[in-house]
C-alpha cells in the first residue's frame, strides 16, 4: 500500500467502525485499494448512484440532446400511461431537470425509496406512481431530498439517449474509464433506478470523482466538458462541498462516500456497512494532504 493508505489504516484502528474497502488515485495514477472488511467484488454504493445518474445528463447535455430548463413532461410525455397522466398535478407542467437535479420537483422526502420501501408497493408502473402521487409543494418553490428525482432522470436520460441510462453510460463512460463490472437495480419496466442500486468497486467508483477532478478528463481524453463540471460542483447537482469548500463529495446510505480534494488533486471511493463516512471524510480533508 502507498503512505496515503498506510495512514488511513492506522487512523481506523482508532475507530469505532469498520469499512469495507478504500480505493484512492489521483488523475493520470495509480489506483490503491485498502481492503479492510472481506467482501463481494461488487457493492450496492446507494445514493452515490446519484452522481452517475447526473453525468449521464451531463454526457446527453453535452451533446447538447437536453437542456435543463427543458420540461419534463415534454420529454417524458409519450411513456406516461392515460390513467397517471389523468391523476397528474397540472404544476408538473412546469417542473424542468435541473428542478429534478437539484431536488425541487414537489416530491415528498424519500419519496420511491427502494431501500426502505418493498417495491412492490410502486406497483409496475414506476413512472406513473411518480407523477400521479400528490404533490407536497409546488415544483421549483422549495426542496426535499427524494430518490423519486433520481429515477425520473434515469428515465429522461434513457429517454434522450435512445436506450436505458445503463447502456448508455456503458459506452460513453464505464468503458472509456476501464470499469471491470457494474450492475445496477431497475424498476420492473427495465430501468435503471438512478438514485440508488449501482454495484461497482471501489476502485472504479473512485474513477468517477477523478473524472471531475481533472475537469472532464480521463487519461488525455475529454469525456466531460469543463463547463458541465463547473455546474454540477457550483449548482449541487449530486455534488456537495464541505463548510471549507476543500472536498467535494457524495454520500450513500451505510457509509459509501466519493470524495475528491481539488488542493491534494486526490480521489477517494469508501464503501462500508454502517462505517461513518462524514469521519473517513473529515480525515482524508485534513490528513491526507501529509501523504
Amino acid at each position: 500500500m502507498n503512505a496515503f493508505l498506510t495512514a488511513f489504516e492506522e487512523f481506523m484502528k482508532t475507530q469505532p467502525f469498520r469499512v469495507i474497502r478504500l480505493s484512492e488515485m489521483k488523475p493520470g495514477g495509480e489506483i490503491s485499494t485498502f481492503e479492510m472488511t472481506e467482501a463481494n467484488f461488487c457493492q450496492n454504493v446507494y445514493s452515490v448512484a446519484k452522481t452517475f445518474t447526473m453525468t449521464a445528463i451531463g454526457l446527453l447535455w453535452d451533446r447538447g440532446a437536453l437542456s435543463l430548463d427543458e420540461k419534463i413532461v415534454s420529454i417524458l410525455g409519450d411513456d406516461i400511461a392515460p390513467e397517471a397522466r389523468e391523476k397528474m398535478d397540472p404544476r408538473w407542467e412546469d417542473s424542468t431537470v435541473e428542478m429534478a437535479l437539484t431536488h425541487r420537483l414537489g416530491f415528498p422526502g424519500g419519496f420511491l425509496d427502494i431501500d426502505v420501501t418493498p417495491s412492490s408497493v410502486f406497483g409496475a408502473d414506476y413512472l406513473g406512481y411518480a407523477l400521479a402521487h400528490p404533490l407536497a409543494y409546488a415544483p421549483g418553490t422549495g426542496a426535499k431530498y427524494s430518490d423519486g428525482a433520481f429515477y425520473l432522470l434515469s428515465r429522461i436520460a434513457g429517454k434522450k439517449a435512445g436506450e436505458p441510462m445503463d447502456a448508455f453510460l456503458w459506452r460513453e463512460l464505464f468503458y472509456p474509464l476501464g470499469f471491470q463490472e457494474m450492475a445496477w437495480s431497475k424498476c420492473p419496466a427495465g430501468h435503471p433506478m438512478g438514485a440508488t442500486g449501482l454495484y461497482v468497486h471501489s476502485s472504479d467508483m473512485v474513477k468517477l470523482g477523478a473524472l471531475y477532478l481533472a475537469g472532464g478528463v480521463w487519461n488525455g481524453r475529454r469525456i466531460l466538458s469543463e463547463d458541465w463540471v463547473r455546474l454540477a460542483e457550483e449548482r449541487g447537482f449530486a455534488l456537495d462541498w464541505d463548510a471549507e469548500h476543500r472536498i467535494c463529495f457524495k454520500g450513500g446510505m451505510y457509509g459509501q462516500k466519493l470524495i475528491f480534494s481539488p488542493e491534494q488533486n486526490r480521489a477517494v471511493a469508501v464503501q462500508a456497512y454502517g462505517g461513518n463516512s462524514d469521519v473517513v471524510a473529515e480525515w482524508v480533508r485534513d490528513e491526507g494532504g501529509k501523504y
